[in-house]
């Protein structure tokens, strides 16, 4: 298996390589809702049903899950123990950019466990010095001049925790109240404590409150409750640039400018959240860069490694040399495996070919999505995003529609309110492109059917 590992990577060049080359119609395929329910959760086999009961008795039970348990990937789909396949428009919530069981992907982490998978960060390793210079350097590149240290971690969640400990030392430097936190109503930073604290939703929130102090929630996009909240008591402001858990929301333009020249104006940390928008999935290298403001601060996860679990803080040099030994640190973080993975990913994903191609798929797939919408105006009210994360809203909520969707083959998950999010992996061709709005199409027209 190992072997053949070698020549796959030499013989096949990846998904993502053979869709640069395609030239994608923006609005040339007219879609035919497909009716035909291939995939229904009546027919799982009573082993799969075994399995899932039989897992269940030892896992903790936070997630609604239905009895399908998938077992490979490769590009685009998904396969289940009865070889079901599925075309994954979630690409495991907007992380696996270069999609399944990428080969170069495989041949990296094949590689490296031959290699060295960890020494904690008693020592330097090669990989993860290489990936922040690679970062730092990447960002320059696209225009962020700011960028100059990098802190790695394993998830986003730890990522968005470090950067609120880096603005508490921030503002300890001009005052020992300069300690408050402003966040922003239907964010989602992670489930931590302190990511918690400023994910401002009260289903997450009130089962474990106390939460933690000094956070201040203002209203997304409001500039007057903004400046209102941000003031010489305000350590950091943490934003996503494009809400992606909240719905799939830019933020606008003259929001994010606000609070910058606000920042500026109190000593205050700007943090942008980009693990769900950044690294190429709006069709920018960093969510940011479509409104021309730069923050103090970055955090970074999701398609960083592929899958293979990392985040990252990226700051200015002020910040990062702020930061001292002892101040913050990680087990794992920054492990010669994750990061190994992470340079090849960031090498591929980051280049002006790669992101070009993901503006050309996201204008593609919007205007599949916008035909579903003109054939029930009553029922889809907006189509919006940037590159490809997309969001469609609904008047009603959409959560059926989920589960009509998997029954004929296609994955998708839910955002904000009545919001179905659209995140496929980034090397989507157009044929999949419209089969799976295809398909999104007939469980819209069952939806519809089944409300009247």
């Amino acid at each position: 298996m190992y072997r053949t590992l070698s020549k796959l990577s030499c013989a096949i060049k990846p998904t993502g390589t053979q869709a640069l080359k395609r030239s994608y119609a923006v609005s040339s395929t007219l879609i035919k809702p497909v009716k035909e329910l291939t995939h229904l959760d009546t027919d799982v086999p009573q082993s799969t049903l075994d399995k899932v009961n039989e897992f269940t008795k030892y896992t903790v039970n936070t997630y609604a899950r239905p009895d399908v348990v998938i077992a490979r990937g490769k590009g685009c789909y998904l396969y289940d123990t009865s070889d079901r396949r599925y075309l994954d428009f979630t690409a495991g919530i907007a992380v696996t950019a270069l999609g399944h069981s990428d080969p170069e992907v495989a041949q990296v982490l094949y590689d490296q466990a031959n290699k060295l998978l960890h020494t904690s960060n008693l020592y330097h390793n090669e990989n993860a010095g290489a990936l922040a210079k690679t970062m730092v350097e990447a960002t320059r590149q696209h225009g962020g001049e700011w960028a100059s240290k990098l802190f790695l971690a394993n998830s986003g969640t730890e990522a968005n925790e470090g950067a609120l400990k880096f603005a508490r030392k921030w503002g300890k430097q001009f005052s020992p109240d300069k300690t408050e936190i402003v966040c922003f109503t239907n964010a989602f930073h992670g489930r931590s404590m302190g990511a918690l604290s400023v994910t401002f939703n009260p289903k997450y929130q009130k089962p474990f409150a106390p939460l933690v102090p000094g956070i201040v929630t203002s209203p997304y996009n409001d500039v007057d409750a903004a400046l209102n909240a941000i003031t010489n008591k305000t350590c950091g402001v943490i934003i996503e640039p494009i809400q992606g858990e909240g719905g799939v929301h830019p933020a606008k333009a003259e929001f994010l400018e606000a609070l910058r020249k606000r920042c500026d104006e109190t000593n205050t940390l700007l943090i942008f959240d980009e693990i769900q928008c950044g690294l190429a999935r709006t069709g920018k290298m960093w969510g940011h860069q479509h409104f021309n403001v730069t923050p103090d601060v970055m955090t970074m996860a999701k398609p960083l490694a592929n899958g293979v679990p990392i985040g990252a803080i990226l700051t200015t040099e002020k910040v990062g040399e702020m930061i001292k030994t002892g101040d913050h640190g990680t087990t794992f973080g920054g492990n010669p495996l994750a990061a190994a993975v992470a340079l090849n990913v960031v090498s591929r994903i980051t280049t002006p070919e790669f992101i070009d191609s993901v503006n050309q798929k996201g204008e593609h797939l919007k205007s599949l999505l916008k035909q579903v919408q003109d054939s029930h105006p009553d029922l889809i009210k907006e189509v919006r995003g940037k590159g490809l994360l997309i969001g469609v809203e609904f008047t009603k909520d959409p959560s059926p529609i989920v589960k009509m969707a998997r029954e004929r083959g296609l994955l998708l998950v839910t955002a904000g309110c009545n919001t179905v999010r659209v995140v496929p992996p980034l090397i989507i061709t157009e044929e999949e492109a419209v089969e799976g709005v295809s398909k999104f199409a007939g469980a819209v027209d069952q939806f519809a059917a089944s409300s009247q």
